[in-house]
């Protein structure tokens, strides 16, 4: 994992609760993350991903978002894509064709995808070895940004049963990350939970 850690994104070491988490991930179980922005919360599901022989197939409600992550993931090495409301019909079909080619190790789509049957019935022929959900916390009515469009992921768990999931958030109080597991279906979450004191930062 380091050498990979060094070869793609530059680092020596991890920070701090990355290397559990990566661990706890690359055992195949499930996990819940909550650590600052700025934390290193993308390397948790990014690094696995390159060590996993299928595809890692990431949530995320913010379509800015996803440009920077796959642009970013392109330049260190690492065949990524996004689908979501802003590509054709021409570019949605090209990046589908090649995550079905297996030419993809990264896959950002919006919540909204969850709903549409076809989509579904596409992700079902593609070689998933991770989901990871993005700012989770949009998933609880208790969460700051809640979205109804995340009650659609849990049925990753029902279409995927033995794929391991990793739900992040910067920001979750005990009743949201209860909310998070229970919507996600993700039980046996072992949950990481990072401390948010900046010593950097005076008052």
């Amino acid at each position: 994992m380091l050498d990979l850690l060094k070869q793609h994104f530059g680092y020596d070491s991890f920070r701090p609760l990355q290397e559990e988490v990566i661990t706890n991930v690359l055992a195949g179980r499930d996990s819940l993350v909550v650590m600052p922005t700025g934390g290193g919360k993308s390397l948790c599901y990014q690094l696995p991903a390159l060590a996993f022989g299928g595809l890692t197939l990431v949530v995320s409600p913010l379509i800015a978002l996803m440009k920077d992550q796959v642009d970013s993931l392109k330049a260190n090495g690492i065949a990524a894509e996004f689908i979501n409301s802003t590509l054709k019909a021409s570019e949605s079909r090209r990046v589908h064709q090649m995550a079905s080619q297996g030419q993809l190790k990264v896959l950002y789509v919006a919540p909204e995808r969850l709903a549409v049957s076809v989509f579904r019935d596409f992700l079902g022929g593609l070689d998933l070895s991770l989901v990871a959900v993005d700012e989770a916390h949009c998933i609880s009515e208790w969460g700051h940004d809640f979205r109804p469009d995340y009650r659609n992921l849990k049925v990753l768990r029902q279409d995927f049963p033995v794929v391991p999931v990793i739900a992040l958030t910067a920001t979750a109080t005990e009743k949201v990350r209860r909310d998070i597991t229970d919507e996600l279906d993700l039980p046996n979450a072992e949950a990481f939970l990072a401390s948010f004191d900046r010593p950097n930062l005076t008052y």
